[in-house]
């Protein structure tokens, strides 16, 4: 995984999933070609092979589950690999995980080397869980996800509290505009994560507006 990173989360909203999935990703693919921002896209775990397989922009599952066998429903480390997934993330604040699940789910994405961006909520969680050393940490607020006010003018202590850590540290919840992006960047954050602003907005415009606040 490459920083800084631009990563797109589609959730389960119907304009990102299943034809609108690939649609969203070969959007993101033509604005990643004219800016030079590589743009990576997580989706719904029966989405990823068909995305992966129209697009040449890093595919990500959305969540994995640390055991195969007997477990109706989970989603295996192995299948998305197999699937086209290039990573995943692992507990967003809308699918939190005890600590020590994380703590064997990222020892099983390591066994099969598939990076892992762990979400946290505080600056304080975000230390405790890099001690488990995942490949990125993206810090979201849950107060401010979803809600168009980005954590990097609100709450800007968020992101400066946090990107001293030992692993990589992105910027979620609220980003959407280029400035939020400049901004995050500007106080340490190696990316951002983003979800409604791209998804629920004007998908292609917002995709190019974010992605040239990578830009000097």
């Amino acid at each position: 995984m490459r920083f800084p990173a631009f990563l797109v989360n589609c959730k389960a909203y119907p304009r990102a999933v299943g034809k609108n999935a690939v649609r969203l990703a070969q959007k993101a693919e033509r604005v990643a070609k004219k800016t030079g921002v590589k743009i990576i896209l997580c989706v719904q775990a029966a989405d990823i092979a068909h995305v992966a397989e129209h697009t040449s922009l890093p595919v990500f599952a959305q969540h994995v589950d640390v055991e195969p066998g007997a477990h109706t429903g989970n989603i295996e480390v192995e299948s998305v690999i197999a699937s086209g997934a290039k990573g995943t993330l692992l507990n967003h604040a809308e699918r939190q995980l005890p600590f020590s699940v994380i703590k064997q789910t990222i020892k099983a994405c390591k066994k099969f080397r598939l990076p892992v961006v762990l979400c946290a909520p505080t600056p304080a969680a975000a230390r405790k869980l890099a001690t488990l050393r995942p490949t990125a940490i993206a810090v979201e607020p849950p107060a401010l996800i979803g809600t168009g006010v980005s954590v990097s003018k609100a709450k800007p202590s968020v992101i400066t509290n946090s990107v001293n850590l030992p692993v990589p540290v992105l910027c979620g919840a609220g980003i959407s505009d280029r400035k939020d992006v400049e901004i995050a960047l500007s106080l340490g954050a190696k990316g951002i994560l983003v979800a409604s602003a791209v998804v629920l907005g004007s998908q292609e415009r917002m995709l190019d507006m974010l992605a040239r606040g990578f830009k000097p």
